[in-house]
């Protein structure tokens, strides 16, 4: 993890949340989360207090409001079947704008959506102020296990190889006149993805070869030793401790 890694959802800026210490960052994030997911469903101000707090986060990091919209769509998946929760779940039904729909789905789905999005939130927010060999360091320094650690910085690693990979495979079709453009063209595209799966094999194995002759025993070295102040710890967990008093707030008037 001796080199840095940029990915697309990074955002670069100066601002006190980058300045954070990646460990700081992903336990406040956690603990947000683990705060919101404990929140009473019906409690609906305290979702919109907590989406005030991320929008206050992300007016400290500088992020746009736009930037972080864009990114949200990750979880159309899950807002889709949200929506359907209400038409095929049972109980009492309710009708809304002549609609026949569920009470308890319509819970259901306010449920997935209010915390689904402020979770994804929150993680759009920490990766656009946190690079991911950072969260690598991050993670290592709250002691998840080394072995975990080592596997995702090897797919963060060698993910744009393979990427890259592929794109030269693509070209060297085209240029010999090759397009897919139907069924009888996927033995073509088969045997691209198998020689891709056979090369990044070898690539894999002549890897782990060279860290070995260089005396890799199971562990990586530790380059960077990343430390956090108290005012860090104090700062980033602000976060958490705004979101802790609005969810105890929402249990008590509940």
């Amino acid at each position: 993890m001796g080199a840095g890694h940029a990915h697309k959802l990074y955002r670069h800026a100066r601002s006190p949340v980058h300045a954070l210490p990646p460990h700081c960052k992903i336990a406040a994030v956690f603990c947000f989360v683990l705060i919101v997911v404990s929140t009473p469903r019906e409690a609906l101000w305290a979702f919109g207090l907590y989406a005030l707090l991320l929008g206050a986060v992300a007016v400290a990091a500088r992020v746009p409001l736009a930037f972080l919209l864009r990114r949200l769509l990750i979880e159309v998946p899950f807002v889709a079947f949200a929506v359907l929760m209400p038409f095929v779940a049972q109980g009492e039904r309710v009708h809304v704008l002549g609609l026949s729909l569920s009470q308890s789905g319509l819970w259901g789905a306010w449920n997935i959506l209010a915390k689904g999005t402020l979770g994804v939130a929150a993680s759009v927010l920490l990766a656009s102020t946190t690079e991911l060999r950072a969260l690598l360091l991050g993670l290592q320094r709250l002691r998840m296990p080394p072995l975990l650690v080592q596997i995702a910085s090897f797919m963060i690693r060698y993910g744009d190889v393979i990427t890259d990979e592929m794109r030269r495979m693509r070209i060297a079709r085209e240029s010999r006149g090759f397009t897919a453009r139907g069924v009888r063209h996927w033995g073509v595209l088969a045997k691209s993805a198998g020689a891709l799966f056979i090369r990044s094999y070898e690539r894999g194995e002549r890897v782990h070869l060279a860290m070995v002759s260089r005396g890799y025993a199971g562990s990586m070295p530790v380059i960077d030793e990343v430390t956090a102040s108290r005012a860090q710890w104090t700062h980033a967990a602000a976060l958490p401790l705004a979101a802790l008093a609005v969810c105890l707030t929402g249990w008590m008037l509940t």
